[in-house]
C-alpha cells in the first residue's frame, strides 16, 4: 500500500468511526434511528405492556388447559416480540407482558378477544339447518345462529376446532379471473388436516358453507368450492386488508381451550429498574477502555489497529441492532459481550501469528500477510462453530434465547469482518505511513513446551471432583428447599405484591430505597421492580413468599414508607418459562451440539476433534452448574443466557487449540511424539488463551462490580464460566483428544 493511498485510508476510518459515532451516541433525524437510545428494549430493561386476562366461568380452570392456553398465547405474543412473557397468576388469570409497546388498546384489538372457536357444518346429518344468512340493511350479510353451541356439539355439527388450526393470515390472492382478493390464509395442524378434508369434502358435495363459530356467533361462514385435503384453504371476498387481518386475529386467537377476557391493562415499567441499564452501559465503557490499554500496551501497533477496529465493531453493533429491530434484554447483553470477547480472539490469534513469523526472520510486511493467511482456518471454524450455535437456538429456541441468539450471531459476523479486514486495512496502512520497525510489532519469544498432557490424571480428577461436589450440593439443596438450584421466580414462580405508594416515586428512589428492604427479608437479590405508567402503584415479583413473609414485606412497606396496608394486594405467579420452553431450549441446545460436533468432523476430518469439543463443551456446563449450586445464585432467565454464553466461548476457545494441532500433525515427522506435539500446540497458543480469556472477563467483571443486584447474580456464574472455559480448553481439551485416539485407534486420520 502506497503512502498516500494509506493516508487516505485512515482519514477514511477516522470519517466513519466519527460519523458512526455520532449515529450510534445521538442518531440520524428528528426520531433519532441509529442511535443507542433508539434500541427496542425488553421488559427487564424497559417496560412496556402487561395486560391480564380472566377465564369465563364459575369453575377453576384445569391445570393442563392453563399450561396449554399459556404455551399458545406465547407463541403468538411473540409475533410483537421475541422477549414477550405470558404467564399465570392466581388460578384462572393469564398475564401478557410485551415489551417495547406503550399502547395497550392496540395490542389487544390485534391480538384479539381470545375463546373457543369452532368449525361448523352449515346443516346436520337429518339436513336441518345449523345457522343462515340474512341481509342487513347496508346490503351486508350476517349469521343467525339457529341454535345452541351446546346441541350443535352434540349432534356432531362440529368438525373441528381452533386448536386444529396451526395459523392464519391475511394476504393478498390471484383468482381464477387472475384479479387480486384479499382473504385469509389458513394452515391446518397435522390432526387438523384431516379433519378438515373430511369437513370440506362433506360441505363441497352438499354445495353448502363451512360456519366458523367464535364467541356466541358466526364470524365467518366462506362457500367450499373444492375439498381441500393438503391442510390448506384461503377465505376470500369483499374483505377491506383490516376486516382480513381481524378475522385471522380471531381465527389465531380462538385456537385456545379455555375463554378468556380481559381483566385490566398498564404500561409498566423495567423489571430490573432503571439502574440496569446506566449501571451496564457504565460498565460498557470501563471494560472497553481496559481492553483498549491492554491491547496497546501488550500488542503496540497492532493493538492500536485493533483498538481503533474494535470501536468501529461496537459502533456498527449499536446501529445494527436497530436496523434489524432486534430487541435488547441482559441475556442480549451476554451475547454482545461474548461477541467482543471473540472480536479480541480473533485479533489476538493474528497478533501472535505475527510475532511468530517475525521470530523467524520475516519482514514486518511478509508476516502481516503471513500471520493473517494463518490464522485464517482458526477464526474461520471458531466463530462458524459458534454462528451454528446461534442458528439453531434463534429457530429453535423462544423468548429470551431467541433475542441471545440475535445478538450472538449479529456480533460474531461484524467481529469476523472487523478482525479479518478492518483490522488488517488499518494495519497496513499504518505501515504504509511509516510504523515498519519489528520493535513496534513484538517478537514471540521461544518457550519451552509445558507438558499439559502429562498431568490429565490430575485434571481429569478436578472436573470429576467438581462436578461430583456440584451434585453432591444439589441433593443437599434439593433435601433443605426441596430444589436443587435456587430457582428464581421465572422458573417456578413466585409472588407478585402491588403496592399503592403515597407519592409517585422515581425507579432510581425505588432500585435505592425499596428493593434493598425487599432483598433483606427474601435473602434474593432477583427482585424485579415494574412501576404502572401514570399512577403511584409498583409491582414487586420474588420468589414465592411465606405467608409471615407476606406479612414481613407489608409491615415494612408501611413502617418505612406509610403506604396504607390496604392499598398492598399479593398474588401466586406461576414461572414465566414454561415447561415447552425449557424443553424447547435444551433440545436447541443439544440439535447445536450435534451441528457442531458435525461440522468440526467436517473440518477437521476426525471425529475425535469433535467429540472433544462437545465433551468440554459439556464439561464446562456441569462446572458452572455445580457454581450455581454452590453459591446458590438464583437461576432465573439470565442462567439460559449464561449457559448459552458458555458454550458459545468453550467451543470457540478449544477449536483454537486444535486447529494448532491439526496443523502440527501434518509437518510432524514419524519419530515425533503425538503427545509432545499437543503439548507444544497449547503452549503455542498458550498467550492466546489467556489474554482472550483476560479480555472477555474484564467486560463481564465490570459488569459485576458496576451493576444492580440482578446484574451481579448473571455476571458472577458467567465468570466461573468463563474460567472454566480457558481451564477445559488448556488442561482438558488436547489430554481428551489423545485420550479418545487410544480408545478408538481405529478412527481415520
Amino acid at each position: 500500500m502506497k503512502k498516500s493511498r494509506a493516508t487516505i485510508v485512515l482519514a477514511v476510518l477516522v470519517l466513519l468511526l466519527a460519523c458512526f459515532g455520532y449515529t450510534a451516541a445521538v442518531g440520524i433525524g428528528t426520531e433519532n434511528s441509529g442511535s443507542a437510545s433508539d434500541i427496542k428494549l425488553g421488559l427487564d430493561l424497559a417496560g412496556g405492556v402487561s395486560i391480564t386476562y380472566q377465564v369465563v366461568g364459575d369453575e377453576k380452570p384445569d391445570g393442563d388447559d392453563m399450561a396449554d392456553t399459556i404455551y399458545k398465547l406465547q407463541k403468538r405474543v411473540e409475533s410483537y416480540s421475541t422477549e414477550a412473557i405470558v404467564y399465570q397468576e392466581g388460578d384462572d388469570r393469564i398475564n401478557i407482558e410485551i415489551p417495547g409497546v406503550s399502547d395497550a388498546n392496540a395490542i389487544l384489538e390485534e391480538l384479539g378477544k381470545p375463546g373457543s372457536l369452532y368449525f361448523i357444518s352449515e346443516t346436520d346429518s337429518e339436513g336441518n339447518l345449523n345457522y343462515q344468512a340474512t341481509m342487513n340493511a347496508d346490503g351486508g350479510i350476517s349469521y343467525v345462529m339457529l341454535k345452541g353451541i351446546d346441541e350443535i356439539l352434540a349432534d356432531g355439527s362440529v368438525k373441528l376446532d381452533g386448536t386444529d388450526v396451526k395459523d392464519a393470515q391475511a394476504g393478498s390472492f390471484t383468482n381464477s379471473m387472475q384479479n387480486t382478493e384479499v382473504g385469509v390464509d389458513l394452515t391446518m395442524t397435522e390432526e387438523g388436516t384431516k379433519k378438515f378434508a373430511e369437513a370440506t369434502t362433506q360441505a363441497y358435495q352438499k354445495g353448502e358453507s363451512l360456519g366458523i363459530y367464535y364467541d356466541d356467533e358466526i364470524i365467518s361462514a366462506p362457500t367450499v368450492r373444492a375439498a381441500l385435503t393438503d391442510g390448506k384453504a384461503q377465505i376470500t371476498g369483499s374483505f377491506t386488508f383490516e376486516e382480513a387481518g381481524q378475522l385471522a386475529s380471531t381465527i389465531r386467537i380462538g385456537g385456545l381451550k379455555l375463554k378468556l377476557e380481559e381483566l385490566h391493562s398498564k404500561v409498566v415499567g423495567a423489571q430490573l429498574g432503571e439502574e440496569a441499564i446506566s449501571t451496564s452501559i457504565k460498565a460498557a465503557a470501563v471494560g472497553f477502555a481496559i481492553i483498549v490499554v491492554f491491547m496497546i500496551a501488550v500488542y503496540y501497533v497492532s493493538g492500536l489497529a485493533a483498538s481503533l477496529a474494535l470501536g468501529l465493531y461496537v459502533e456498527l453493533v449499536i446501529i445494527l441492532l436497530n436496523g434489524f429491530d432486534i430487541t435488547l434484554t441482559l441475556p442480549g447483553i451476554a451475547g454482545i459481550i461474548l461477541s467482543i470477547g471473540m472480536a479480541v480472539d480473533a485479533n489476538v490469534i493474528i497478533f501472535a501469528r505475527i510475532r511468530e513469523e517475525i521470530a523467524k526472520g520475516k519482514t514486518v510486511k511478509s508476516a502481516i500477510d503471513i500471520g493473517y493467511k494463518k490464522a485464517q482456518s482458526a477464526i474461520f471454524d471458531g466463530n462458524i462453530t459458534t454462528l451454528i450455535a446461534a442458528a439453531v437456538l434463534g429457530v429453535m429456541g423462544s423468548g429470551t434465547v431467541k433475542g441471545f441468539a440475535a445478538t450472538l450471531a449479529l456480533g460474531i459476523v461484524l467481529s469476523m469482518f472487523t478482525a479479518m479486514v478492518v483490522t488488517r486495512l488499518i494495519m497496513k496502512a499504518l505501515f504504509a505511513i511509516g510504523l515498519q520497525k519489528a520493535a513496534l510489532y513484538g517478537t514471540a519469544k521461544e518457550k519451552a513446551a509445558v507438558k499439559f498432557t502429562s498431568r490429565k490424571n490430575i485434571f481429569f480428577g478436578i472436573s470429576a471432583a467438581a462436578i461430583l461436589l456440584g451434585f453432591v450440593f444439589m441433593g443437599v439443596n434439593n433435601a433443605k428447599t426441596g430444589n436443587v438450584l435456587n430457582y428464581s421466580l421465572e422458573f417456578v414462580g413466585g409472588t407478585s405484591t402491588n403496592v399503592t405508594f403515597n407519592e409517585d416515586m422515581a425507579l432510581g428512589d425505588i432500585d435505592a430505597k425499596v428493593v434493598p428492604l425487599i432483598e433483606d427479608i427474601t435473602g434474593d437479590g432477583n427482585v424485579q421492580t415494574q412501576k404502572i405508567d401514570g399512577t403511584n402503584e409498583v409491582i414487586f415479583k420474588t420468589r414465592s413468599l411465606s405467608v409471615e413473609e407476606r406479612e414481613e414485606f407489608k409491615d415494612a412497606m408501611v413502617e418505612n414508607f406509610s403506604v396504607d396496608a390496604e392499598k398492598i394486594t399479593a398474588e401466586t405467579i406461576s414461572s414465566t418459562i414454561s415447561s415447552e420452553m425449557k424443553r424447547e431450549s435444551v433440545i436447541a441446545v443439544l440439535v447445536a451440539s450435534v451441528f457442531m460436533l458435525i461440522y468440526v468432523w467436517f473440518r477437521f476430518k476426525d471425529v475425535r476433534f469433535g467429540a472433544s469439543s462437545v465433551l468440554c463443551l459439556l464439561h464446562d456446563v456441569l462446572v458452572v452448574l455445580a457454581f450455581y449450586a454452590i453459591v446458590k445464585v438464583s437461576v432465573g432467565t439470565t442462567f439460559i443466557a449464561c449457559m448459552l454464553t458458555i458454550v458459545g466461548y468453550s467451543i470457540n476457545a478449544t477449536i483454537v487449540i486444535f486447529d494448532r494441532v491439526r496443523e502440527n500433525m501434518a509437518s510432524m515427522g514419524k519419530k515425533d511424539v503425538l503427545e509432545d506435539m499437543v503439548n507444544n500446540s497449547i503452549t503455542q497458543t498458550l498467550s492466546r488463551s489467556i489474554f482472550t480469556s483476560l479480555t472477555t472477563f474484564v467486560m463481564v467483571a465490570a459488569l459485576y462490580v458496576f451493576g444492580v443486584s440482578s446484574v451481579k447474580e448473571f455476571a458472577l456464574p458467567l465468570m466461573a464460566g468463563i474460567l472454566c472455559g480457558t481451564y477445559s480448553s488448556i488442561c482438558i481439551a488436547g489430554a481428551l483428544w489423545l485420550v479418545l485416539r487410544k480408545v478408538f485407534p481405529a478412527a481415520k486420520q
